[in-house]
Formats: structure tokens, sequence, C-alpha cells
């Protein structure tokens, strides 16, 4: 008689102690050079100038992301119901199958919808790349 916890628990032990015994690998064997240029704050090859309080962030970045998440989910909910669909149009009918997930994926069509309206996908060009468009 075996107890599932034990199971559970040793996963779970695993699942830590192999990022941690990575990480400890990691720090035991990488070479450590200290220099000022490693320590130098770098962004895409930009040097940093004034302060980052000041400076206004692009809401669409935000938007994108927010889209991202939604339409992830949207596909991990799809993926188990396509998987059990040819069972339950058996057991229940197409109908209660169905139709759920058909409400499911208006919703989020008239959420797409309403952000295309709103400009939320329409991603904003910069000034130097609407000049380079027109020559």
């Amino acid at each position: 008689m075996t107890n599932s916890w034990i199971a559970i628990g040793a996963l779970a032990l695993v699942g830590i102690a192999i990022p941690l015994s990575m990480m400890t690998v990691s720090y035991l064997l990488r070479p450590t050079v200290p220099e000022q240029g490693k320590r130098a704050t770098y962004e895409s090859g930009e040097i940093p100038t004034g302060s980052s309080r000041r400076i206004k962030f692009n809401i669409q970045y935000y938007m994108v992301a927010l889209l991202f998440l939604v339409f992830d989910i949207e596909t991990v909910l799809i993926f188990p119901w396509t998987v059990i669909y040819g069972d339950a149009v058996a057991q229940v009918g197409l109908a209660r199958a169905l139709y759920p997930m058909l409400g499911f994926l208006a919703m989020l069509a008239l959420g797409l919808g309403w952000a295309w309206r709103n400009g939320a996908v329409k991603w904003m060009r910069s000034p130097r790349a609407s000049r380079q468009a027109e020559h």
C-alpha cells in the first residue's frame, strides 16, 4: 500500500533539487573576471542617458502582452477540449459539447474586435520609419 503523497513529494523534491544543483554547478564553474564594462547598464546597445523616471512608456507593449496572454489562455483551454470532444458528443450530444466552446470563442472574438476598434493592435510607427517609407 503506497501513499500517493510520497510520489508528489518526491516529484517536488526533484523539481527543486535539479534547478538548485544546476545553479550551484554554474556558480562554481563560471569564470569571474570583474571589469567596468560588465558592470555598466546595457540596454539594446544604447548608452543610457537621463533619469528613467521621466520616460513615458508606450502602452502598446502592454496591450500586445495582454492580448498574447488572452490568446495563450485560449489555446490552453481549447487543446483539452479537442481531446475530449468526440467522447463528449457521444455522451451529452452535439449541442451541449459544442455550444459552450463556441460561446467562449465568440467572447474572445468580441474582445479582439473591441481591441482592434480601439487601436490596441495597431502598432504606432516612429517618425523615422514614416520618413523612410515616403522615400
